[in-house]
């Protein structure tokens, strides 16, 4: 076994069929590497892509390097990331979904393979320095605890520094928790005007300076969050869009289109696809929206907008940084994206993304555009959480059908912007590519040589390109190209797979997937299917997500069921994925043990996305439900020497909270919804509301309000789960899964 099969790869480590280098041996010659990926902007967003949003500094990468127009990444955010770091394709690299998850099966392990070496392995290993900054999400939720394991974080998989996040996404006014190298950032409150995009950004500055005092190369992988949801950005950012938005999706789109077809992006003859009209997936006509929606809905692109231009502005200080360091012309820089644009603001976007994370997931619908209305002038600040409709997905897709998660080339086509040293410079390639590329391109321009590992199949972006084959699939949606015909299907969720959802497209004459001429040539989708068929069991692809949502029930046996928790006073927070196996789907009690009275908050668990608070003030105790932006508070009298919240789950998708002082009941809510999936984000606090706040009201008086008495203990104890919780149905779904094997 080499050596870097046991482990993630660190500096001086050997690989198999390699030699590494060591401290003492003359530093290595090569370029440097900066890869920047964002995160949910689609094909459309940039100006050299067409965009109304000024991008100039990536307009300038384009101009100073190549433009590729017809590259393509997986659907989904966590599998590009593992196909680009480690240029394998992203099921046998063990991430075929979001990795916040393991079912159990390789293909969705939610952490690369130890038997695939990342881009920061192999760079480590030949010399280079190695630098992550931002969103690292290649850690499945229950290893990411200050407890570890930290097999799978990135300094365990090759990165000496990383400074970020673990997770799929967080706010970028108050983000939920940062890490610096192998710890949490201890935050109480972020000072006014923090941006997360800016932090990111300083860091990776700061990590390129001091890297170019060295004579070392340098690798840096800067994974912006931007422009995930939430939608956030600074104030003055987003006036800069105030009324750009009042014509609407359909107009917008156009625009980009006529651009596009201006700037030579599209092939002669490429067609607009119609306005989305998929069951599910449709998007109505701008016009026919209330005159409330358009207002709304204008505001969410406004700050759609302003987070685009965070990021180009953060390209610009770091390709500026670099110039000022004499490091530009001998860097490799690299920009994409890592999936289309995201469609999960759904028909009418939303003010609290959490909100509809789990309106999508449970039989209950929290969407409440009255109220959204009525945050009209919070849209984009730390007070709400907001997504835009997926029409503005669409109109970042443009030209191309459907979203994020499709396997249609909405969810997977997106800007490429690469320069080199002694590269061309303003060239535009229509030549097909996908992310598995990148790994090769890098170690041919760097001159480092890959070490073995599971099959790469990608080829050099800067030379002679091989036609081959290339599969895709998330949550049941599968494609295949190979040459000038590509076939994709749109699986409906408890659908019968077959081959019957085959749709057939020949690319040289339909970029945009609208002539579907499967009855027309029947041979051609049977190999491109039965090739499907071969690179599914070969990167272990199976088993298909049939839409049951097994895969989020299911949990390796080594995981156990949540025990009692005492955390003592003033603890450290304790992460999302831990505290929320305390109270997800299930009743609990939290009691908290006061050793000298006092006022300030006793418990908290969450922030402005969803959460709960007790807290003592003008000698009260007060808890407060933040049910996904809905507020509800229990007044309950004075202290005692205990105080316990004792929240039952009666099934439902409900909760009823019920609180105590010294054992005497003192006041009881009923109908609370239920935080889950994603919420609360941020993890539970003793003593202090730390980072977002439960309660903006209470935040506006008093910050985090920390306890000024002294607390002796909190006790959470996990109860029954309810009725209908997950546990409680998985034969059910099991069941479900097989009658579509």
């Amino acid at each position: 076994m080499s050596a870097y099969e046991g482990f993630g790869g660190r500096v001086g480590r050997t690989f198999a069929g390699s030699e590494s280098w060591w401290p003492g041996r003359p530093a290595p010659r090569g370029p440097n590497v900066v890869i920047v990926l964002v995160d949910d902007v689609g094909f459309a967003d940039l100006g050299c892509y067409g965009s109304e949003i000024p991008t100039p500094h990536l307009d300038a990468l384009a101009r100073d390097g190549v433009q590729w127009t017809d590259f393509h990444v997986t659907p989904m955010c966590s599998p590009t990331r593992a196909a680009l770091l480690t240029g394998v394709n992203a099921h046998l690299a063990g991430v075929g979904h979001v990795a916040n998850s393991d079912p159990g099966f390789p293909g969705y392990a939610g952490e690369i393979s130890a038997r695939a070496p990342t881009l920061a392995e192999v760079f480590s290993a030949a010399g280079w320095q190695t630098m992550a900054v931002g969103k690292w999400h290649l850690t499945k939720d229950s290893d990411m605890s200050d407890a570890g394991p930290r097999h799978a974080w990135p300094l365990q998989r090759g990165f000496e520094r990383f400074y970020g996040f673990l997770e799929a996404f967080t706010n970028h006014h108050h983000p939920h928790r940062l890490i610096r190298d192998n710890s949490a950032v201890e935050v109480d409150r972020y000072p006014d005007g923090y941006y997360l995009a800016d932090d990111l950004t300083r860091e990776a500055v700061d990590m390129v300076t001091q890297a170019s005092l060295g004579d070392r190369p340098f690798f840096l992988y800067l994974a912006h969050g931007a422009a995930h949801a939430p939608l956030q950005a600074p104030p003055d950012e987003i006036l800069r869009f105030r009324g750009k938005y009042r014509d609407g999706w359909d107009v917008v789109r156009q625009r980009r289109f006529d651009r596009q077809r201006e700037l030579g992006i599209l092939p002669e003859g490429t067609r607009l696809a119609p306005r989305n009209h998929e069951p599910g997936d449709d998007v109505p006509p701008w016009d026919e929206l209330t005159d409330a929606q358009r207002r709304v809905f204008a505001r969410y692109m406004e700050v759609y907008a302003a987070m685009i231009a965070s990021i180009d502005r953060s390209v610009g200080t770091l390709r500026q940084t670099l110039a000022d360091l004499g490091r530009l012309d001998d860097t490799v820089f690299v920009f994409t994206s890592d999936n289309g644009a995201s469609r999960e603001g759904e028909e009418h976007g939303t003010t609290q993304y959490l909100r509809t994370l789990l309106s999508s997931n449970s039989r209950h619908d929290r969407e409440d555009p009255e109220a959204d209305l009525a945050r009209l002038g919070l849209i984009g600040g730390p007070r709400t959480l907001a997504h835009y409709p997926r029409g503005w997905a669409m109109a970042s897709n443009t030209p191309f059908r459907l979203y994020k998660r499709n396997t249609h080339a909405g969810g997977h086509a997106v800007p490429l912007l690469m320069s080199w040293p002694g590269g061309p410079r303003g060239e535009k390639r229509h030549d097909w590519a996908y992310v598995t590329d990148v790994f090769p391109t890098l170690m041919r321009l760097t001159g480092v040589e890959a070490p073995e590992g599971p099959p790469r199949e990608g080829t050099s972006l800067d030379g002679d390109r091989q036609p081959r084959g290339q599969y895709s699939e998330l949550q049941g949606h599968r494609g295949y190209v190979r040459g000038e015909w590509e076939i994709v299907t749109r699986h409906a969720p408890l659908t019968p797979f077959g081959e019957h959802e085959w749709e057939l497209y020949h690319r040289p004459t339909d970029r945009t997937q609208l002539d579907d001429v499967a009855g027309r040539h029947p041979e051609v989708v049977n190999e491109l299917a039965g090739a499907w068929q071969a690179a599914a069991l070969a990167n272990q692809v199976y088993p298909l997500d049939e839409g049951s949502r097994l895969r989020y029930l299911l949990r390796p046996p080594w995981q156990q069921d949540a025990v009692p928790v005492r955390l003592p006073p003033h603890a450290h927070t304790l992460e999302r994925w831990q505290a929320l196996q305390l109270i997800q789907w299930r009743s609990f009690t939290v009691t908290v043990c006061i050793a000298a009275p006092g006022e300030g908050v006793l418990v908290a668990h969450g922030g402005q996305g969803g959460g709960y608070l007790l807290y003592v003030e003008d000698g009260e105790v007060v808890f407060v439900q933040n049910g996904y932006g809905v507020p509800r508070e229990l007044r309950a009298g004075p202290p005692g020497e205990t105080v316990t919240l004792e929240v039952t789950a009666p099934g439902d998708w409900e909760w009823r909270a019920r609180v105590e002082v010294d054992g005497q009941a003192r006041g009881e809510l009923a109908g609370l919804p239920m935080l889950a999936a994603f919420c609360p984000m941020e993890g539970i606090d003793v003593g202090v509301d730390r980072r977002s706040p439960v309660s903006w009201e209470v935040f506006e008086r008093h910050g985090p309000f920390r306890f000024t008495g002294e607390l002796r203990e909190v006790v959470y104890t996990p109860g029954a789960f309810a009725p209908d919780a997950g546990s409680a149905f998985v034969d059910l779904v099991r069941q479900i899964g097989l009658r579509y094997e």
